[in-house]
């Protein structure tokens, strides 16, 4: 169930289209209790709107902050992988370029998957790895080893919760493909659990890595842009194919997840940028989420022309929106437009954009305007501004592995962080507000537009500026 290219044996726990019996009840029932709803209001189209908002009160804090909380300094970095479909697949090769990392372990129930990744790693000329993959539950033997710094987690959104915790619990620092987790009583309990083993939970959010972002970030803490006043970001990606792809989306896990929600499914590539730019968690908070939703055509749309009768695909209802558009406010009075739109005919964007007082940042393609160097109305050329480019992307102007270089540069830093004893540059609680509009968005629609409180994840921490993404270079 980890691996997103395959399709499981079916047991006596599996339904007809391959979907475990454990995942779509906990999908249905627990998801809508942790929003606050029945497992009805989640799933069904129809129902009563819930307005009321999530509380800006934070439940007791039973740890103490991980905020500015750095690394135990170590040489190497030994690794544990849980699911090797598409995405974990690929990223062991990355983890396998690092210096002074070693992959120790790797955790797939589909054991061809694990294979292949275990000769991935004797090729790369480190000793075998221990395979674990017995069945769903096995990553919990991997989590328990003694000889494992960090655990990194790509598997299905339904497992993220339960993974990145049991790590932590095990003395594990985790890092986790977006989103964090998909209910607010989850994001907090994550939150909880870190402070309380002092053990970091980071989203892996790799766009925070992508050169345009981290030049428009340093842009901004510059003051290039004056005084910020708003920015955007999306995941506008038309996934129709792929989702109804029966051998790439194993489940098909990431199509079902249209039957349950209806607001924006995967905010993280959009917020965690523009959050950057603004000094959400760092300065500045995001404090409230309104989401409207266009109808769900797109998929049933799709499945009419190029799904066969019988298929198991006719048997689901989707709810989730074509398009949702969200609008969050922090606590300095900016606003953040995020858009995910996965099952319409569209070109691929991101949208990252960052505007203020001078001027104004749009992506897709890059293009910039700003005074006093613009004052024609007309758009300049972005090259020029290579001078602001990261460090890391003036170190690595060629970096290896996919989406133009940002998920290695995302793990080389990581692993810089942790054997150099530095601050990682985000945390539990940026994970915890960059995944939150998932179940606010939701909320936000079936409210017809109501405001969604945002919790302070850092319990007042936010208010303390502190290094990020824009981070110095090590001088060790």
């Amino acid at each position: 169930m980890y691996d997103d290219t395959a399709t499981p044996t079916p047991d006596e726990n599996t339904g007809p289209d391959g979907v475990t019996r454990r995942s779509a009840l906990r999908s249905a029932g627990a998801v809508g209790a942790g929003l606050g709803l029945g497992a009805g209001g989640v799933l069904g189209a129809a129902g009563p709107a819930s307005a009321a908002p999530v509380a800006d009160e934070a439940p007791r804090r039973r740890g103490t902050t991980m905020a500015n909380v750095p690394f135990e300094r170590r040489t190497t970095v030994r690794v544990g992988m849980i699911g090797l479909g598409n995405r974990g697949d690929g990223m062991i090769d990355l983890f396998l370029a690092l210096p002074n990392v070693r992959v120790v372990a790797v955790c797939d129930p589909v054991r061809a998957k694990a294979e292949k990744a275990a000769a991935k790693v004797v090729k790369a000329g480190q000793p075998a790895p221990a395979l674990y993959t017995k069945n769903e539950d096995d990553y919990r033997n991997l989590c328990k080893r003694g000889d494992i710094d960090f655990v990194y987690v790509a598997t299905p959104w339904d497992f993220h919760y339960e993974m990145c915790k049991t790590a932590m619990l095990n003395g594990k620092h985790v890092g986790v493909e977006c989103p964090l987790a998909m209910r607010m009583d989850e994001l907090w309990d994550l939150v909880d659990t870190s402070e309380r083993t002092r053990r970091h939970c980071m989203q892996l959010e790799n766009c925070c890595y992508g050169r345009n972002e981290m030049r428009v970030l340093r842009m901004a803490h510059a003051g290039l842009f004056g005084d910020l006043l708003h920015g955007a970001g999306a995941y506008n990606h038309d996934l129709r194919g792929l989702m109804f792809d029966p051998d790439y989306y194993e489940g098909p896990w990431r199509r079902l997840w249209h039957t349950r929600l209806r607001g924006d499914l995967y905010p993280n590539h959009g917020f965690g940028p523009v959050g950057n730019y603004m000094d959400v968690n760092r300065g500045d908070r995001a404090v409230s989420v309104v989401s409207v939703g266009s109808p769900a055509l797109g998929l049933a749309e799709y499945r009419k022309k190029h799904m066969p009768p019988g298929d198991p695909s006719w048997k689901e209802s989707y709810i989730e929106s074509d398009r949702t558009i969200s609008l969050v406010q922090t606590a300095k009075g900016r606003v953040i437009r995020l858009e995910h739109d996965v099952s319409t005919p569209h070109p691929y964007s991101r949208i990252n954009s960052l505007g203020g007082t001078l001027g104004l940042f749009e992506d897709y393609p890059p293009r910039i305007y700003l005074e006093p160097t613009n004052t024609n109305d007309q758009w300049d050329d972005f090259t020029k501004y290579a001078q602001w480019d990261h460090w890391l992307w003036k170190e690595h102007s060629n970096p290896p592995g996919g989406h133009g270089g940002m998920d290695y540069l995302m793990l080389f830093r990581l692993m810089q962080c942790m054997q150099l004893g530095l601050v990682p540059d985000f945390d539990v609680y940026d994970a915890a507000t960059w995944t939150a509009p998932v179940p606010l968005s939701h909320l936000s629609i079936r409210a017809k537009g109501a405001p969604q409180q945002i919790p302070d994840f850092t319990r007042g921490e936010w208010k303390k500026a502190r290094p990020g993404v824009d981070s110095e270079k090590p001088k060790a």
